[in-house]
């Protein structure tokens, strides 16, 4: 099963095995990750799941669609790496990502 490892603001880090087709808020959220709220469930309506993916994999997690843009401009703390953790579906190939939790979320 591919991991996902999460670094808090603090970097503390927690890695857990995701389920391929699982979001990593999904996977954040069952496994109780701080700092990933999801307030919206994972519609892409809030960016309360905003995470920062580590350069050597926010290639693999794909392009961020209009959506998923618009609710990260209104994250004071989005950087050109920022995705919603809803909108990363895991496959093998993102077997040992590894994403930032945003300080604001703290």
């Amino acid at each position: 099963m591919p991991k996902v490892t999460y670094i808090q603001f603090d970097g503390a880090e927690d890695t857990i095995d995701v389920p391929v087709g699982h979001s990593v808020m999904q996977a954040a959220l069952d496994n109780n990750i701080p700092g990933i709220d999801a307030d919206c469930g994972g519609a892409s309506a809030c960016a309360t799941c905003h995470v920062i993916v580590d350069p050597d994999w926010y290639a693999m997690t794909g392009n961020p669609q209009s959506l998923e843009r618009s609710m990260l401009s209104f994250t004071a703390t989005a950087e050109p790496r920022s995705r919603l953790s809803c909108q990363i579906r895991m496959t093998e190939a993102l077997d040992g990502i590894t994403v930032r939790l945003s300080y604001a979320q703290h």
